[in-house]
C-alpha cells in the first residue's frame, strides 16, 4: 500500500472518529503528494524517496515554526504544529538517536581522512547522503561541527 492509499484510509477513520488535529496533519500531506504528482516529469507518479524527501520537508517546516511560536509565546499555534508532527512523524521511518548519529559521523570523518572544521564540507556531503530520511539536517549540522572542532 502506498503512501497515498495510507493517508486516505487514516482521512477516513479521522474523519469518522472527529479527530481535527489528525484530519489537519493527513490533508497537508495529502496536498504535498497532490503537488509532487502535477510537477513537471513526475507524470502522475511519485516514487518512495521523493514521499520520504518531502514528509522530512513538512517535518522540519512544523520543527521551525514551533521554535518560533514557542519564542513568541504562541501555545494556542504551538499546540497545533505539535499535533501535525505527530501525523507526519508517523509515516517517516524511524529517527536516528543523536548517539547513533555521532557514531555514523565519526565513521565517515573517519573514512574521509577529515582533521578540522575546514573539512565541514566534505563530511556533511557524505553524511546526508547516508543519514538521508535518518536524521534531521540540522542536527547531523551541529555533531560534525562539534566532532571537528575537537
Amino acid at each position: 500500500m502506498g503512501l497515498e492509499q495510507k493517508i486516505m484510509a487514516e482521512m477516513k477513520d479521522a474523519m469518522k472518529s472527529k479527530n481535527e488535529a489528525a484530519l489537519r496533519g493527513l490533508r497537508a500531506i495529502k496536498a504535498e503528494i497532490i503537488k509532487a504528482k502535477t510537477e513537471p516529469g513526475a507524470a502522475g507518479e511519485i516514487d518512495e524517496a521523493t514521499e520520504q524527501k518531502f514528509l522530512q520537508k513538512m517535518m522540519k517546516q512544523r520543527k521551525d515554526s514551533l521554535e518560533i511560536f514557542e519564542k513568541q509565546g504562541r501555545e494556542d499555534l504551538a499546540v497545533k504544529e505539535r499535533e501535525e508532527m505527530a501525523v507526519i512523524e508517523k509515516f517517516l521511518p524511524k529517527q536516528l538517536s543523536e548517539a547513533e548519529i555521532k557514531e555514523a559521523v565519526t565513521t565517515i570523518i573517519a573514512e574521509t581522512g577529515a582533521a578540522s572544521p575546514a573539512d565541514m564540507g566534505k563530511v556533511m556531503g557524505v553524511a546526508s547522503k547516508q543519514l538521508a530520511g535518518l536524521a534531521d539536517g540540522k542536527t547531523i549540522s551541529n555533531i560534525v561541527k562539534e566532532l571537528l572542532s575537537k
